[in-house]
């Protein structure tokens, strides 16, 4: 594997390659990031028609409220098909699952909207 090389005698003998330290080359590769920290803003939910709720209101489930990083009391904007925006204000309730918003269905079949329907829900941008 090596080469070989004559020496001042007339014999030849073979010479290794010198060895690369794989600790010194691996030492100027940085390490690999863990993550930017950012927080995923928006997500796909399946929309509950619960008829119990006051108009306005969607109830999340924390875990998901957390996710795209709302509290209770802030706005969210719902969005079905790609076209029909809906704005609501925040309750949060253990009782939902973390895959579900539920809202108040009255009215929604005029937009052409069916209980568990699926939707994109996102924090609101200030109001517009």
């Amino acid at each position: 594997m090596g080469f070989m090389a004559e020496q001042p005698g007339g014999e030849a003998r073979e010479e290794k390659p010198k060895k690369i330290d794989v600790r010194a080359a691996l030492s100027l590769i940085p390490p690999a990031t863990r993550g930017t920290g950012k927080r995923r803003s928006e997500r796909r939910i399946r929309l509950r028609f619960r008829d119990e709720l006051k108009k306005g209101i969607v109830k999340l489930n924390p875990a998901l409220a957390s996710e795209i990083g709302v509290k209770e009391g802030d706005a969210v904007e719902v969005v079905v098909a790609h076209r029909r925006r809906f704005r609501y204000t925040v309750v949060l309730d253990t009782a939902v699952p973390p895959n579900e918003a539920w809202v108040n269905g009255e009215g929604m079949d005029e937009y052409g909207i069916a209980d568990n329907s699926i939707a994109t829900i996102r924090r609101a941008l200030s109001a517009a």
